[in-house]
């Protein structure tokens, strides 16, 4: 698992590969991710968009942004928090995540953008 703080925002991440809906012959391999936003600021936050880099071994990056997180822009008090999963396919057996949210703070309508740290996607059979 991998954390970050940014401006009271603590994202963990978690992955997982997902071997019955990856075909490595064909160079799919499907990756799932748990996320879990901790808001440790005194002020509520809503999380508005998501902007993800996604790396390949291959030298290939991807970059997928859009609004909210799995259909949703979750509202966070202070002291609660948020999880979600979500997935990511890679042509490559190992490569990488990182990103950012853009979150609005509720009291004063700021906006501000909170890392996702960097996480690794390596397919389990590469560690040995």
């Amino acid at each position: 698992m991998v954390t970050a703080t940014t401006q009271g925002v603590k994202i963990s991440v978690d992955t997982i590969y997902q071997d019955e809906h990856s075909s490595p012959e064909s160079g799919h391999f499907m990756f799932a991710y748990r996320i879990h936003i901790e808001n440790l600021s005194d002020y509520e936050i809503q999380l508005m968009r998501r902007q993800w880099f996604i790396f390949d071994s291959n030298g290939t990056v991807r970059e997928v942004e859009g609004e909210g997180v799995v259909g949703v822009q979750p509202v966070i008090a202070p002291g609660e928090s948020y999880s979600y999963v979500s997935g990511s396919n890679l042509k490559t057996d190992i490569g990488s995540m990182r990103g950012r949210y853009l979150m609005h703070r509720v009291l004063d309508n700021t906006e501000f953008l909170v890392d996702i740290p960097e996480f690794e996607l390596i397919v389990p059979f590469r560690l040995n």
